[in-house]
């Protein structure tokens, strides 16, 4: 199976683009969905997260706060690499587990893998193909905005604290650009698909 990394900066397009590619046959994984799953209750990094960031995380209903949690994780470097060193081992396995069972089903198939931080954390190294979603900042942060419902001076500090979209580019396999209309980008995910099929027929190395 041709494993496929999918990233971009934020509001770059990448949900748009991952639900084309699941349309056109993709085996899709959302690396942020399985993040959440682990700090459920039952998931694998739930009890270490209560037990290193304590109990004060935990809502009325004795799930984890997401926002309680990024409000002290992300005030610190340190705890943010103690939280991320207990999600991705987690995040990691499920996405094995699911790849296996894809693979299993569709030996010649194409499996996307859509996260965020891909090229900073050097997980794009692991598929065989990555593709990053770009557009222009302004885009960005009028698409921000719109969908999040937060100030463009906030949108643009989260997006000068991610790796420059120029950086990112540098490891890209396929660069689909999503400032035009939607058909335009949909045009561009159908050419990279049909790169993407004839390489899951060739075993990779």
């Amino acid at each position: 199976m041709l494993t496929v990394g999918l990233t971009g900066g934020y509001a770059s397009g990448k949900s748009f683009v991952a639900a084309e590619l699941a349309r056109l046959g993709c085996f899709l994984i959302y690396a942020d969905k399985l993040g959440h799953e682990v700090l459920m209750p039952g998931g694998k990094a739930f009890e270490p997260a209560v037990q290193i960031f304590g109990s004060g995380i935990l809502s009325e209903e004795g799930t984890i706060d997401r926002r309680k949690l990024g409000n002290i994780v992300f005030s610190s470097p340190e705890l943010l690499k103690r939280l991320t060193d207990l999600v991705h081992p987690a995040v990691f396995r499920l996405e094995a587990d699911l790849l296996a069972s894809a693979s299993g089903r569709d030996p010649n198939g194409i499996a996307v893998i859509e996260a965020a931080i891909l090229i900073e954390t050097g997980r794009y190294k692991v598929f065989d193909r990555l593709i990053l979603t770009a557009c222009e900042e302004a885009t960005q942060i009028a698409r921000a905005v719109a969908r999040d419902g937060i100030s463009p001076e906030s949108a643009k500090a989260r997006i000068e604290k991610q790796l420059p979209l120029a950086e990112k580019k540098k490891y890209a396999d396929y660069v689909i650009t999503t400032d035009g209309p939607k058909e335009d980008t949909l045009r561009q995910v159908a050419i990279v698909f049909q790169d993407l099929q004839k390489l899951a027929r060739v075993p990779q190395a």
